[in-house]
């Protein structure tokens, strides 16, 4: 048991938390000792005798103390007369300790207390959940209770717990603690005519327990003054009170769609674990794709399916994933070096500095909504231990994982009818008249009935696409001189550096900047860009931040560092931005102008259209009887709309041409017609919520479609598409018949160069026999309408 302070106290009585009068003394404490001197225990008998001699010997602790200096040099009286209080079995592990009343000096406490709750001046900590305004608030209260039930005999119920979050500096985190205040040494006084309540007034305050000013009002602190001591005890229940916290936090909406709430919450975990570096992780899972998705607005809380490179069935992460759904039990990683898992695997948690972890389902029903994953740089940290308290959280994370999919997919839902699946004008009817049949069906009491199949049957097709030659190599030479640069860049930093800093760091780093830079120069392997830029940002850009506050001669080289990175990606983003620039302005030119011109064809005819944005522009064209409700078709219309794709290609042809000096990258497009002579069928699906040709023998129109993009020349292995060009590709000699008298019109009108290239195309997967007509764009005369063709 330790003895009273030795250190200095301060010569007068610490100021109270109350506006009541108060005084330390031992008067209470001695008293209770003095009632055991004729214990029928023998033992606590004696114990109270001898203590009785002490205190007859001992005249300095008589009385009221209102100077605390006297408790600090008379320990073995203090530490006899607090065995009331201590036990001497629990002192080592109770968190207890003595304050005058309600003040906040405490003159004697159990070793925990003071290391949880004392300041060094012996003062109790300002928890961080409460101001000094809420806790003496909270104290006076107290006060007030405690004097209506001793002063006027009221029963009042008991006080719920206050907690107190104090933090804990050994760990760099924070508790929580229940606190009791025991104010069985504590004497209320009377200070002149004791204020007068009648049963109503007291039955009043009982039933306002937290209305201070009635209280005040009733009972004017003046008339009270309180003697003795109060016995402070804490209680740890960081672990019911992070649940608790937790429980709510997650089921607010919107918690995992943003990155600080997402940390609050890891924080909370850090301190339940008593872990300040435990990394939290969390999958949602997409069932109907079977893959791990972010949670809206790019997040992604994961810190291990993000970094997994291969996620292919048989990659080391999805093995371990198949485990997970076969067992239905978490997957605890003590020690993660030598656990049984996938090589891979290992060697990717490794590379994120985790040493021990836990991976665990989230169910939800019997769907399993997503992963959550703890990872602690400590081998050992996490274990099966753990697992009880992560047993408690993980239905309230499936629960947030849950709620954010539904939620995402509202406003995904919405988003989709706003922009994109709006019905076509050309066939709203039909869905009309599908959606009357349906609720006359369950108007008729069939509840089992279901939207009926929508086809459109005899229906012809038109494909077009503008393709952007080159532009994945573009984009990989684009994203190559970034990374070229930007290592460039810190290799010029970590040089000068070394003129100033003899750090072994730096040789290391510039070794691997240098042996990046060489690689970079030879070619870019898959994966290269997001190692080197996770390496760069989590082991070069922190040592810039060191160098700069310690070395102000690296000031100037490390601003231009910076002022070469994009602050919003903390990357180099010059040739890649430059290159999306380019991509965006052609894309969204011949974007502009299909919309323009298919308002156009609309009116020659009422059709089906749509078109993609990809690396270019790709568009579809459906058009029939079936489509329309009351309105005549003809073959004539189907031959006007597609001269008119002919038309509007050659104007994509030479749009994108005259763009070359307005972009940032110059790009060139390559033009693609796909002719297709006979009806298909159509039918809308309802799972994907659009289109798709209907019928086995129609798929290889499909097929076609999504192929001929990469065909080539028979005998030459020329590309098909060429800058300038517009191909014409078809199946039939007869299909080509047609497109070959609107050639003849074009070339006559001068939009089109002398000469047509017959072509055979090499044979492409699942689909040959293929031929190909190729003609040339005429470029002068750019400007000229195409009204006058």
């Amino acid at each position: 048991m330790s003895a009273a302070p030795t250190h200095p106290a301060t010569p007068t009585a610490p100021a109270a938390l109350v506006p009541f009068a108060t005084t330390l003394s031992l008067e209470p404490l001695i008293a209770y000792w003095q009632t055991r001197e004729k214990s029928t225990n023998a033992g606590v008998a004696l114990l109270a005798q001898a203590i009785g001699q002490q205190v007859a010997n001992a005249p300095w602790c008589r009385g009221l103390l209102h100077d605390h200096n006297v408790l600090d040099c008379n320990c073995d009286l203090i530490e006899t007369l607090m065995l009331a209080v201590f036990p001497p079995a629990s002192f080592a592990t109770d968190i207890s300790g003595v304050i005058g009343p309600f003040q906040r000096r405490s003159f004697y406490a159990s070793p925990r207390f003071e290391e949880v709750a004392l300041n060094k001046d012996r003062n109790i900590k300002q928890p961080l959940n409460l101001d000094q305004r809420m806790m003496e608030y909270h104290l006076t209260l107290m006060a007030y209770h405690l004097i209506l039930s001793r002063v006027y005999g009221a029963d009042l119920p008991p006080r719920g717990t206050m907690v107190f979050t104090v933090p804990d500096y050994s760990m760099g985190l924070y508790r929580h603690y229940g606190v009791t205040f025991d104010s069985t040494f504590v004497e209320v006084k009377t200070v002149g005519r004791k204020p007068k309540l009648t049963t109503k007034q007291i039955d009043n305050l009982v039933h306002n327990r937290h209305r201070l000013e009635l209280w005040q009002d009733l009972l004017p602190p003046k008339h009270f003054e309180l003697e003795g001591f109060n016995i402070i005890r804490l209680v740890d229940v960081t672990e019911q009170e992070i649940l608790s916290e937790l429980k709510y936090d997650l089921l607010e909406r919107d918690v995992l769609q943003t990155p600080a709430r997402f940390e609050q919450i890891q924080e909370k975990l850090r301190v339940l674990f008593a872990t300040p570096s435990l990394q939290l992780g969390i999958a949602a899972y997409d069932e109907k794709k079977r893959a791990f998705m972010d949670f809206g607005r790019k997040i992604n809380h994961s810190f291990i399916t993000k970094q997994v490179q291969n996620r292919e069935a048989d990659s080391g992460f999805y093995q371990i994933y198949s485990r997970l759904l076969t067992e239905r039990k978490p997957l605890v990683l003590k020690d993660v070096a030598n656990a049984d898992l996938p090589e891979d695997l290992r060697q990717q948690i490794l590379h994120l500095g985790i040493h021990s972890a836990i991976l665990a389902l989230l169910p939800y029903g019997n769907d399993i909504v997503g992963l959550l994953e703890l990872g602690s740089p400590e081998v050992g940290a996490l274990d099966d231990f753990a697992m009880e308290k992560v047993a408690q959280f993980v239905p309230l994370f499936a629960v947030a994982v849950k709620r954010n999919a539904e939620d995402l997919q509202t406003r995904i839902q919405a988003i989709i009818k706003e922009k994109f699946t709006a019905i076509h004008p050309t066939m709203e009817w039909r869905f009309t008249d599908a959606a009357r049949n349906l609720l006359t069906k369950l108007d008729e009491g069939n509840r089992t009935a279901e939207m009926e199949d929508i086809v459109f049957h005899e229906v012809y097709p038109l494909h077009g696409s503008c393709d952007i030659r080159g532009s994945s190599t573009a984009r990989n030479e684009a994203i190559q001189g970034d990374l070229v640069e930007h290592l460039t860049l810190a290799d010029k930093v970590l040089k000068k550096a070394s003129e100033y800093q003899q750090l072994p760091i730096l040789d290391e780093l510039k070794f691997y900047v240098n042996k990046n830079l060489q690689r970079m120069h030879q070619g870019m392997l898959s994966g290269d860009e997001a190692n080197i830029y996770d390496s760069l940002r989590t082991e070069v850009e922190p040592l810039f931040e060191y160098l700069g506050q310690h070395t102000p001669e690296m000031r100037p080289f490390i601003s231009e560092y910076w002022d070469n990175i994009d602050p919003k990606l903390g990357i180099l983003y010059k040739r890649r931005k430059a290159f999306e620039e380019s991509i965006t302005i052609l894309n969204d030119t011949v974007s502009d102008y299909l919309d323009q011109e298919e308002a156009k064809a609309q009116e020659m005819f009422p059709h089906y259209f749509e078109r993609y944005k990809t690396d270019g522009v790709e568009f579809n064209i459906y058009v029939g009887s079936s489509l329309v409700e009351d309105k005549p078709f003809d073959l004539v219309f189907l031959k006007n709309l597609r001269l008119w794709q002919l038309l509007t290609m050659i104007e994509i042809t030479r749009r994108t041409a005259t763009l070359k000096t307005r972009m940032p990258v110059p790009l060139d497009t390559t033009q693609l017609i796909l002719i297709h002579g006979q009806s298909l069928s159509i039918r809308f699906r309802q799972d994907e919520r659009q289109f798709d040709v209907d019928g086995a023998y129609n798929i290889r129109y499909e097929i076609i479609k999504k192929r001929i993009d990469k065909a080539t020349v028979q005998g030459t292995g020329e590309r098909l598409t060429q800058p300038g060009h517009i191909a014409l590709v078809y199946a039939q000699t007869r299909e080509a018949v047609e497109y070959m008298e609107y050639i003849d019109y074009l070339q006559d009108r001068g939009l089109l160069e002398p000469g047509i290239e017959d072509l055979e195309l090499e044979e492409l997967q699942g689909v040959k026999g293929l031929l190909a007509l190729r003609v040339k764009v005429k470029m002068k005369d750019a400007n000229r309408s195409l009204k006058d063709a």
